[in-house]
């Protein structure tokens, strides 16, 4: 006979931490309530009961004693009504059912109406209804999800009994998503229910009889049964030894064992060891008289110190991660040992029922917690890719954490890096504080793995980018091309524009159809500004721009806006021997002879006239091609005379 056993047969973490809970307070003694029973076991909660250990399904009573909440979980109002009554508790919650409970809540409170995966009588689905006021919509197959009216006006979040089975969630969502497009969903199955799932499926297509072992209230048993019986027909549920019919097994037959989350190694070991038996093979269990304890305590994996392992993420009290580790106790990360960066906060990181690889620093901190780092992990993987990204001389990106003399520390892949000021950028940079907490891409120049030496740099990176972005800037212009830029600098003779790695410039001629003094009349560091293409000479790598060809030149409508003898207003805006010129509007000036400014005799125009002074002027002749316009100040300024009306011939009476 050949028995073959599961790999995850028995405890699950969260159940064997709920039970480990319960044990630790038998030991601290007192009374003792558990909510509901601890788990689905008839077995371990007799067990309990014999250790005093009462179920209660009510807190009635329960003021002076110790509740533990169950593995699957509670509502809400449990938790308030316990807080109300001042009843100490321990919460057994499996981490991977307090991520829904968060989950649910989330959700709810930000406007989604709740949809639970699972079986409406099983207490973990009644727990997580009760994160949402008991107002989830509950269903557990696609028949019944046909039948459900979804609002479009709603928004829907989908969340599923942990131990719920894959293929049946699949089938069921693709129905929701037919009713509403306004679905979201986490797919909350444990990740231990479906490798539990994948290795029944595997173990019994391939052996002659299967053995399914756990509470026939065990929702997730009932399901390793169910997946067993389609591939094996000889496939039997039982609860303990005593339902197993010893003469259904034949000497040459192929045994598959599975079992629940909620079965004990003790009943596991006995079934094991009685088949065992039957074809007279010795094991290791043969006359051993074992407790229930000790059979749990053989059940935990071995740590030693400098394993690598992996656990799930139980709680993130105080920012200090708990992990079980399927040890017989749980590991504690703390928080400087979480992350080189010290700006990342585990909470924020990792939620209860994640995964998490971490490396064993010491199996006992010395209060009976194994100490974890997942810091050194981070530094051992992140090593490799430092050395690869070294050798293959392909860009990193790191965090900068500190701001030291002479450059930045930043972190990468969990490794710091040394970015010396002189590699920082492409120019002199006076303030590195600006770089404090930023995200940079750079190449690793040098590696001393001995001396723990990492040196990057991002001179030749930065360069090769400009000579890029400039190549595909010169690509993409052509004169007569507007473009928008940043005006990156402005001297006496115009301003440089920003085009997006490549300067052009804006001769002072080019930046008004008016006349200015100064390009600071126009513009400032940092303005935005939309230009037209001069000419582009990709030789030399120049650009010219121009500010007023964005808008019409005015002289194009100069002789239908100022009319021949017509009265306008200006503003005097400069001075010379013969006269003075008038800006009629921007980039349009027209001159007032001396002999047109007065009706008398004037020697200077500045006798008469004042820069800045707006004055009435009278349009004399327009020439547009040459941008010229002849005004009179004297004719605008004369008298209007009124024709006398005719006189009236006298009427004859």
């Amino acid at each position: 006979m050949r028995i073959i056993t599961a790999k995850s047969a028995g405890f699950c973490f969260g159940v064997n931490r709920a039970i480990e809970a319960c044990y630790k307070e038998i030991e601290k003694g007192g009374r003792i309530f558990t909510y509901g029973p601890l788990i689905h076991n008839k077995n371990v909660n007799a067990d309990l009961e014999s250790k005093g250990v009462h179920v209660t399904e009510s807190l009635e009573g329960c003021e002076g004693a110790t509740v533990i909440i169950r593995s699957h979980g509670v509502g809400k109002d449990v938790y308030d009504e316990l807080e109300t009554r001042k009843i100490a508790y321990v919460d057994g919650t499996c981490p991977f059912v307090k991520k829904i409970h968060n989950i649910v809540r989330d959700k709810h409170d930000n406007g989604y109406e709740i949809i639970i995966i699972g079986d409406a009588k099983h207490p973990e689905v009644m727990g997580i209804n009760g994160w949402c006021g008991n107002s989830a919509i509950i269903v557990d197959n696609a028949e019944d999800a046909a039948k459900i009216e979804l609002s479009p006006d709603k928004k829907y979040a989908v969340v599923v009994q942990t131990t719920f089975r894959e293929s049946k969630f699949q089938d069921i969502l693709a129905v929701l998503n037919e009713k509403s497009g306004n679905i979201s969903y986490d797919n909350t199955i444990c990740s231990a229910t479906e490798e539990r799932q994948k290795e029944a499926v595997k173990i019994s297509k391939t052996v002659d009889k299967m053995l399914v072992i756990g509470d026939k209230g065990s929702s997730n048993t009932q399901k390793l049964y169910e997946i067993c019986k389609k591939n094996c027909q000889n496939t039997y549920y039982i609860e303990t030894i005593q339902d197993l019919v010893l003469n259904n097994c034949r000497i040459n037959d192929r045994i598959g064992i599975t079992a629940g989350a909620s079965t004990p190694p003790a009943i596991i070991k006995e079934v094991i060891t009685t088949m065992s038996e039957m074809d007279e093979v010795k094991n290791t269990m043969e006359g051993e008289e074992l407790t229930f304890e000790q059979m749990l305590n053989e059940s935990f994996v071995t740590l030693h110190t400098g394993d690598i392992v992996k656990g799930t993420v139980i709680s993130t009290a105080g920012e200090e991660v708990s992990v079980n580790l399927g040890y017989k106790s749980d590991g504690i990360i703390p928080r400087d040992e979480f992350s080189n960066d010290k700006s990342i906060v585990p909470s924020k990181t990792v939620q209860p029922g994640d995964e998490i690889e971490v490396f064993v620093v010491r199996v006992n901190d010395g209060e009976g917690n194994v100490l974890l780092s997942r810091k050194k992990v981070e530094n051992q993987k992140g090593m490799e890719e430092i050395e690869k990204a070294y050798e293959e001389k392909t860009p990193v990106t790191g965090k900068v954490i500190r701001i030291v003399k002479g450059g930045l520390i930043a972190v990468s892949n969990g490794v710091q890096i040394f970015i010396p000021s002189s590699q920082v950028s492409g120019r002199f940079v006076e303030d590195l504080s600006v770089y404090d907490g930023t995200e940079l891409t750079f190449n690793i120049i040098e590696l001393d793995k001995s001396k723990r030496r990492f040196i990057g740099g991002r001179k030749a990176l930065l360069a090769k980018e400009a000579e890029e972005k400039k190549a595909a800037v010169f690509a993409s212009l052509e004169a007569g091309k507007k473009v928008t830029g940043t005006v990156s600098r402005i001297t006496d003779f115009g301003a440089f524009v920003d085009l997006g790695g490549v300067d052009g410039l804006i001769h002072i001629s080019e930046m008004s159809w008016g006349r200015i003094s100064n390009p600071k009349e126009v513009l400032s560091e940092g303005d935005t500004v939309e230009v037209v293409v001069l000419d582009v000479d990709r030789e030399k790598s120049k650009i010219s721009l121009s500010l007023k060809d964005v808008t019409p030149n005015p002289w194009t409508l100069a002789a239908d806006k100022y009319i021949v003898g017509s009265i306008v207003e200006g503003k005097v805006v400069r001075m010379v021997p013969f006269g003075a010129f008038i800006e009629l509007e921007p980039g349009v000036d027209g001159l007032v002879h001396i002999s047109q400014i007065a009706d008398k005799r004037v020697e200077k125009p500045e006798d008469e006239l004042t820069i800045g002074e707006i004055i009435k002027v009278k349009v004399i002749d327009v020439n547009a091609e040459q941008k010229k316009i002849s005004l009179s100040k004297k004719a605008a300024d004369a008298p209007v005379v009124e024709e006398a009306p005719a006189e009236e011939a006298p009427v004859e009476e």
